[in-house]
């Protein structure tokens, strides 16, 4: 039998990579899209960003101390996307490589990713009240833990398809880093603007 911890540390990993809910995929494609796959340690700390954020409202929601509007936090998911790429198209403008990845851009960056977190972080708090098993209330903490971590290995393993892709296209295809971005980032603005006016709040 399956220990409690392992059990929401799969739910975690599940439900982030589950293409049926793939808001919150299409954030960490988004995230990544400005990046290339030698510049992986600074990706890996904007999902280690976005874990701290979503980590902090999840367990603030799960134990009832924030109240959530599942309809606006829904609505506000593909508006964290759209914010995203567009970050993405004009920071790739304005500054070099370099800025990218050591510069105020990147600061930025870490900001809006621990920001978004907080939002991501109250969609989450439904689909794990929604999975919580009955007589565990005393192995919240556990729970919480455990489905964040799972979250956090889901997000990375995200991080590696997408940096892995955007290497065979610029290694393979010679396809030039800032034609990556825009096309990345332009693909994912679209699908978030459809899902934003489909998600507007009654």
């Amino acid at each position: 039998m399956q220990s409690v911890f392992s059990v929401y540390l799969q739910l975690g990993f599940t439900h982030i990579s589950d293409l049926a809910g793939y808001d919150h995929i299409l954030f960490i494609v988004a995230l990544c899209a400005i990046y290339r796959l030698a510049q992986w340690r600074q990706v890996a700390l904007l999902a280690t960003a976005f874990t701290l954020g979503h980590s902090l409202t999840l367990g603030m929601a799960a134990l009832g101390w924030l109240p959530v509007n599942m309809a606006w936090i829904e609505f506000l998911i593909p508006i964290t996307i759209l914010a995203t790429a567009l970050f993405n198209i004009t920071a790739h403008r304005q500054g070099g490589q370099e800025e990218l990845l050591w510069g105020p851009t990147m600061k930025l960056n870490y900001g809006f990713a621990l920001a978004f977190g907080l939002i991501h972080g109250m969609g989450f708090s439904n689909f794990l009240r929604s999975s919580l098993l009955p007589g565990q209330e005393n192995q919240l903490l556990t729970q919480l833990l455990a489905f964040n971590i799972g979250v956090e290995l889901g997000q990375l393993a995200i991080v590696a398809v997408v940096l892995g892709l955007s290497f065979a296209a610029m290694q393979g295809l010679k396809v030039r880093q800032r034609e990556w971005n825009l096309f990345v980032s332009g693909a994912a603005f679209g699908l978030a603007l459809v899902m934003a006016l489909e998600r507007v709040p009654a």
